[in-house]
């Protein structure tokens, strides 16, 4: 004979599993972690999948991590902030990320970054007070043959100057940034 639980108490795990808020993606990242068995160990796969459905990591969806995995928040926002792919804040529509790792830098990634800053009027780190660009640094994007690099929406962008790099953002930046 298969076990059930009760009607009501069905009701009730179910609504365990559940945030406060309900939202639907913590039941979904609930699910990732139990399929991870909580294990501290899982951490890094637990934030890509955080990050994956809600887009960047904010403080309270580490507390809930945190929690969950039974880890202290300092280690959780420590890995967070330590791999460049994680991020603690909303992105733009767009993202320019520009490789500072050795051979960029030597073939003048500093000069592309600081066209595209000026051009943008954000540092690293930042987006456009429209939302409409978001600026980024790397240490390395592993394409060195390519030197210096840059990487717009996901597409990694050879042998970058500061002029390919603003005709690039020419389309992305609205209002008085063009």
């Amino acid at each position: 004979m298969p076990l059930s639980l009760p009607k009501d108490r069905t009701k009730r795990v179910a609504a365990v599993m559940e945030h406060a808020s309900g939202d639907k993606r913590f039941k979904i990242l609930e699910t990732h972690m139990k399929r991870h068995q909580y294990k501290a160990d899982a951490l890094i796969e637990v934030l890509h999948k955080a990050q994956e459905l809600f887009g960047f990591l904010d403080n309270d969806l580490l507390l809930f991590v945190a929690y969950r995995l039974k880890l202290p928040p300092s280690r959780v926002y420590g890995v967070a902030t330590f791999y460049h792919f994680f991020t603690l804040k909303p992105h733009g529509k767009h993202t320019c990320v520009v490789c500072m790792g050795t051979a960029c830098y030597v073939k003048g990634a500093d000069r592309v970054l600081a066209a595209v800053q000026d051009k943008a009027k954000i540092r690293p780190g930042e987006t456009t007070p429209d939302k409409s660009v978001s600026l980024l640094i790397a240490r390395c994007i592993g394409a060195c043959g390519l030197a210096p690099a840059a990487v717009y929406d996901g597409t990694i962008n050879a042998r970058q100057t500061p002029e390919s790099a603003l005709q690039q953002l020419k389309g992305w930046l609205t209002n008085g940034s063009e």
